[in-house]
């Protein structure tokens, strides 16, 4: 009688058995891609932190060697900490203007998009282009836009912000080259937001919106008091994501300014990217890649606390 009554439940587990079999088969190939070129690199880049490595010969453990010198501790203390290092991270703190400012307008757009009008289909598209062109195509392009004598300058002179007689490229000059690029970074990103935000919108319940109309409220009383609400997981995600990108901004500083005029756009990935594949420093630049994603991740964490508000659950 057991062994009649535990057979039905026992062809249930062995069905679930197999069933788990076949998903973690199919789940095992990507896994593998996963840890080979993700998990890997990340657990060998902390470990090439501690050593002294120049791809000729084997990695050498140098301990907390290439922090020390960084932060200008111990027998560095002399030289203080490396100032092209922190005057890159300063400039790549700098690039988080840009986040309010792209979470802002990225709203304002999915708020725009987000409507049944003909052809919205076409406009959400063109805005999100930006997104999957590439920075050689948009350095080449904002490259001559900001050119002395492109489109840029012409209206600026128009405008009488430029002097005619002695016009310069933007990405030339050390006061406006940062701003230039953060410029792009908001043009290529916003379309990106924009489509994380307009499945935001689309998730909130119409019905709430239309039931705080009939009953006397604003367009800016539902905005403030259904809408945003119902978009702060979005806006934590966004933001998350934004915080992140604008610390390690790389991209468009190599194809178009390459850290110049004179440092002016020299970040903190770019530090990295010269010591390790100018200076062959490959210990010393992923310890300063560690100590960018540590920035990162406080810098999260703050954004976190902020944009979570004094929502518990």
């Amino acid at each position: 009688m057991s062994l009649r009554r535990n057979s039905p439940q026992a062809a249930r587990n062995a069905r679930l058995g197999r069933t788990l079999l076949v998903a973690y088969g199919f789940m095992l190939p990507l896994l593998v891609v996963k840890v080979v070129y993700t998990f890997w690199p990340i657990v060998f880049g902390i470990y090439l932190a501690f050593t002294d490595y120049n791809i000729i010969s084997p990695p050498k453990w140098v301990g907390l060697r290439n922090f020390a010198e960084l932060f200008g501790l111990g027998v560095f203390a002399g030289r203080g900490p490396d100032p092209d290092f922190w005057y890159g991270l300063t400039n790549s703190l700098k690039y988080l203007l840009v986040m309010p400012i792209i979470q802002i307008f990225s709203v304002a757009l999915a708020m725009l998009v987000n409507r049944q009008i003909p052809a919205i289909g076409l406009f959400r598209t063109a805005y999100y282009v930006p997104v999957v062109t590439s920075f050689a195509v948009v350095g080449l392009m904002w490259g001559w836009m900001y050119n002395a004598f492109g489109p840029i300058n012409f209206i600026l002179t128009r405008l009488h912000l430029m002097n005619p007689a002695n016009p310069s490229s933007l990405l030339t000059n050390p006061t406006t080259a940062l701003l230039a690029l953060m410029f792009v970074t908001l043009w290529k990103g916003i379309g990106y937001y924009m489509v994380l935000y307009l499945a935001g919108l689309q998730s909130i319940d119409r019905n709430l919106e239309e039931a705080a109309l009939m009953d006397g409220a604003n367009r800016a009383q539902v905005f403030w008091n259904i809408t945003l609400p119902g978009l702060r997981p979005v806006i934590l995600v966004c933001s998350l994501l934004s915080t992140i990108s604008a610390i390690k901004v790389f991209d468009e500083i190599f194809v178009m300014t390459g850290g110049g005029p004179a440092g002016s756009t020299y970040t903190a990935m770019f530090f990295v990217y010269s010591a390790a594949f100018q200076n062959f420093r490959y210990g010393y630049a992923a310890a300063a890649g560690l100590v960018v994603a540590v920035v990162s991740l406080l810098f999260g964490m703050v954004n976190f606390r902020l944009t979570r508000g004094g929502n518990t659950q």
